[in-house]
């Protein structure tokens, strides 16, 4: 039985952010996806340059209650990424609580957009009472996740503390994608820490906990959050209770299509030349191979 995946994020014509970054790869996963733009844009906002335009409530609100009257509406999961209006927020919020009325087992995969340099504050509350309370699976980075818990993480054992804070409001699943902690291998690399909830049949709660060190990479990329996101949500799909093996191939993923995208980017812009937001374009489509089965470059260790 095929899955089909409500993906509401942002579009661009040229490059890849938003649905762009989503879409392919979970198609490529054998995702049917049905795509809503909350803005649609030239392309991204790192350009010197963007025109488009940006999706309200009321429009989101219309395009739902279409596919609503053709009875097309079940889902198996929502994903959703950057959000600037807090009506159009929360109107997500109550699509995505119909959604599970219908279906109870939806799975809400939550991109937590950049909550420090790009969303408005008056959206803060929205995200901590609102739209985490809903979601099922989440990425914050450590910023976020200090954000929307109120505790800084300084250690390992702090940074459990906080993952088990966003499992209380709601979250089964949850990553935090990158840290400030000091990693084993390092200074050049990231520490990234998940965690996993479990119901067993008997009622009981088991969670699992995992850390991953990221090699970094000196480039800005955009879309990437997105794409992290969408294979998340896919490998603990494939793998609902193994969230060690998800991360191993949700991460390995993002290894191949960023290195691949640093090297074309290199090649296009020259020796000693910092490549271009044109050249830094994720080469999606190039990776179509690594999305489908990618070679593990990135172990996990499970640390409880």
């Amino acid at each position: 039985m095929e899955c089909r995946v409500l993906s509401i994020q942002s579009h661009v014509v040229r490059g890849y952010v938003g649905n762009k970054s989503a879409s392919f790869p979970l198609q490529v996963l054998g995702f049917e996806v049905d795509s809503i733009n909350s803005v649609q844009f030239s392309n991204h906002t790192g350009y010197s340059h963007w025109k488009g335009q940006v999706l309200t409530a009321d429009e989101l609100h219309v395009l739902y209650e279409g596919i609503k009257l053709n009875n097309v509406h079940h889902y198996d999961y929502v994903l959703t990424g950057y959000t600037r209006d807090t009506s159009f927020l929360e109107m997500v919020v109550d699509i995505v609580q119909e959604l599970k009325r219908a279906n109870p087992n939806l799975v809400y995969a939550l991109f937590v957009f950049s909550l420090c340099d790009y969303v408005p504050q008056n959206l803060y509350p929205v995200y901590k009472n609102k739209v985490v309370p809903v979601a099922d699976i989440i990425t914050p980075n450590q910023f976020e996740a200090e954000l929307l818990t109120g505790k800084n993480i300084s250690t390992e054992k702090d940074a459990v503390e906080v993952m088990d804070l966003l499992h209380a409001m709601g979250p089964d699943t949850v990553v935090i994608t990158s840290s400030d902690l000091p990693s084993r291998l390092g200074d050049r690399f990231l520490v990234s820490l998940g965690s996993q909830r479990h119901v067993r049949p008997d009622g009981s709660r088991t969670t699992q906990r995992v850390r991953i060190e990221v090699p970094k990479v000196d480039a800005v990329f955009v879309g990437t959050g997105d794409l992290f996101a969408a294979m998340l949500l896919a490998w603990t799909h494939h793998y609902p209770n193994d969230l060690k093996t998800a991360c191993e191939k949700t991460f390995s993923v993002m290894h191949h299509v960023i290195q691949r995208t640093i090297s074309y980017a290199h090649e296009l812009a020259g020796p000693g030349r910092r490549p271009s937001p044109p050249q830094l374009e994720l080469r999606m489509v190039q990776s179509k191979a690594d999305i489908e089965d990618p070679a593990i470059v990135t172990e996990a260790t499970v640390i409880s």
